[in-house]
């Protein structure tokens, strides 16, 4: 596997060595010695969660109460989904700013990132598949989102799919009425930076 570093400090992209012939394709997606030695630390698996999603469907920007905090090592086993980071740590030297990275059935990536940061994906082809896996159970009491379309953050988001077609956007109710990034700090639920 390879790890590339993320412009937020701490968040990975994972780009995996597949092994193909003509009855398929085989891949290590997560490897535990692996992680630990890139990252610098383990990963406690306490909950592993799959999501279809249609085209234009975006989900997020969420992050958990830290602590304790939820980090995520996300893949996309079938279609096409941007994956969005946001730095949400207040106090941050990164604080506002997003990278992101392409998961799809092609390259095979998995993104982690962990406890304090924000995250979205935005799926660019129907029926496309994202899987991950969670240091922390689903807690909805812990659960905070910040607005995908603040345009403090002014992510760039793709206006078309995979195929070239024009996404139509489509959120929760609940990621519909999330507050900005300066709403969501001015409210006190941020994590705060801590330095290490």
């Amino acid at each position: 596997m390879e790890y590339r570093e993320l412009t937020i400090p701490g968040a990975w992209e994972i780009t995996p060595r597949q092994f193909g012939d003509d009855r398929g394709v085989f891949l290590e997606w997560f490897k535990g010695s692996e992680f630990e030695a890139a990252v610098g630390h383990r990963l406690d698996l306490a909950q592993a969660n799959c999501s279809v999603s249609a085209a234009g469907v975006l989900r997020g920007i969420h992050f958990t109460d830290t602590p304790p905090g939820q980090a995520k090592y996300v893949t996309c086993v079938k279609g096409a989904f941007l994956d969005v980071i946001v730095d949400v740590r207040v106090g941050s030297p990164t604080f506002g700013q997003w990278d992101s990275v392409m998961i799809d059935d092609v390259d095979r990536r998995a993104v982690y990132l962990p406890a304090g940061l924000g995250h979205a994906i935005l799926s660019l082809e129907d029926a496309s598949t994202v899987m991950y896996l969670c240091s922390l159970e689903y807690t909805p009491e812990l659960d905070h989102d910040v607005h995908p379309f603040d345009p403090e953050l002014a992510i760039d988001w793709p206006a078309v799919g995979r195929d070239g077609s024009p996404l139509n956007f489509q959120l929760s109710g609940k990621d519909s009425a999330a507050p900005t990034l300066t709403q969501a700090a001015e409210a006190g639920v941020l994590p705060v930076y801590a330095s290490s």
